[in-house]
């Protein structure tokens, strides 16, 4: 009995390996074809990241210039507001306009840039952060969101706001604080400032893909 105790053993006992070399084998098959479409959609968002970014450093030269130390964009020409005024100057008025519509035609861009992407989602912000001085001034918060809605309701009589479904306004007010102010001349915080940020949302992967 005993030889045929040992040969049931041995038998058994090689059946169980190889129905444990399958499944490891079933279980490595299937890992690197998931990590296989993990990787082509993280190579898919990272090109639409990149062709994003590169669409909004297409901001014309004329109008901007890239602050690298603060990683944004601002204005070549800087809008200067009297001291605890919110009104735009007329002598700044035809600039604005064509600041306007450049930024409209780029907006446009990009969305025809969306199209690309069909189902997913891709929005811009358009943020006008206003800001103030550091004058002592009680309202200076309040004076701020007030100076980056004077330009939104500049843009929004000319009709040269960006198309709703694709870019976003973001009106703000930053006050006496913020990034970037200058710090020799407090003056020149009285301004705004214009950024457009790119934001993406889910990158959908194609579930009726096959694994293998």
């Amino acid at each position: 009995m005993k030889p045929k105790e040992s040969t049931f053993f041995w038998t058994s006992y090689t059946d169980l390996m190889t129905s444990l070399f399958f499944v490891m084998l079933a279980l490595y098959v299937l890992t690197v074809a998931l990590l296989r479409q993990k990787q082509e959609a993280t190579e898919r968002e990272l090109k639409k990241i990149q062709e994003i970014q590169k669409a909004t450093k297409s901001l014309p030269q004329k109008y901007f210039k890239y602050e690298e130390k603060f990683k944004r964009y601002t204005l070549e020409r800087q809008i200067q507001f009297a001291a605890k005024s919110d009104v735009i100057s007329v002598s700044d008025h035809q600039y604005l306009r064509e600041l306007g519509a450049s930024i409209k035609n780029l907006i446009q861009k990009l969305k025809e840039k969306k199209e690309q992407y069909k189902d997913d989602e891709i929005k811009y912000l358009l943020v006008i952060e206003g800001m103030a001085s550091k004058d002592n001034y009680i309202y200076n918060y309040q004076l701020s969101y007030q100076r980056a809605l004077a330009l939104y309701n500049f843009w929004d009589r000319g009709r040269q706001l960006p198309d709703p479904d694709v870019c976003e306004v973001i009106i703000a007010g930053s006050g006496i604080g913020g990034v970037g102010r200058n710090t020799e001349n407090e003056t020149l915080n009285q301004r705004f400032l214009i950024q457009i940020i790119p934001k993406i949302g889910e990158i959908k992967v194609d579930s009726t893909r096959r694994l293998f």
